[in-house]
């Protein structure tokens, strides 16, 4: 089964395939160069708002595609089309994020996060290279894009950056990440 037609199931019919491809998922990933304990870190089986202690903050946006019930929630509201659709999508995104931090839930927060990066660095990944490909089959980095300073894609990256600044930078998050940090080691 290929990605494509994997994501096109999952569309349709939701967790009961994701948890029946949960296997044919991790070969892929294998296949992919994705190391074998990324899926050991981040199951897709899972309700991390029901089980905070299973979750890893990871690196970057590792993890936010597979978080449930996060991904959906947050996934829903994530656009960088245009400015106009990126000014929209960011706000709601950084309101669900102070939301999560007054809820006192980090993991939430956190996913609200790594969302913020993933709008800047694909929109950027976008204005950069207009159909997403950065690589020529032979491995070399295609050109940038003549306006990739400047275009649509450029400007959705740049709102989606100050809200992702903001929402790193809070103290708070900042807070709630290190005493996460510390109870994770306990347990550990």
């Amino acid at each position: 089964m290929n990605t494509t037609s994997l994501h096109i199931l999952l569309q349709q019919y939701g967790p009961f395939v994701w948890s029946l491809s949960f296997g044919v998922y991790q070969d892929w990933g294998q296949k992919m160069g994705v190391s074998k304990d990324y899926f050991q870190k981040w199951n897709p089986e899972v309700n991390y708002r029901l089980n905070p202690h299973l979750y890893n903050i990871g690196r970057g946006q590792q993890g936010v595609l597979i978080c449930e019930p996060y991904k959906s929630e947050i996934c829903a509201h994530w656009r960088f089309k245009t400015p106009e659709e990126a000014e929209v999508s960011s706000e709601k995104i950084y309101s669900m994020f102070l939301s999560f931090l007054k809820e006192g839930d980090f993991v939430g927060a956190d996913m609200a996060k790594k969302f913020l990066h993933m709008g800047f660095t694909r929109a950027r990944r976008y204005a950069n290279h207009r159909d997403g490909k950065k690589y020529a089959p032979d491995g070399t980095i295609l050109p940038q894009e003549p306006d990739a300073m400047t275009c649509e894609k450029a400007k959705s990256a740049v709102i989606f950056r100050e809200k992702w600044k903001l929402a790193r930078e809070n103290k708070q998050y900042l807070l709630m990440k290190e005493q996460f940090r510390r109870t994770k080691n306990e347990v550990l």
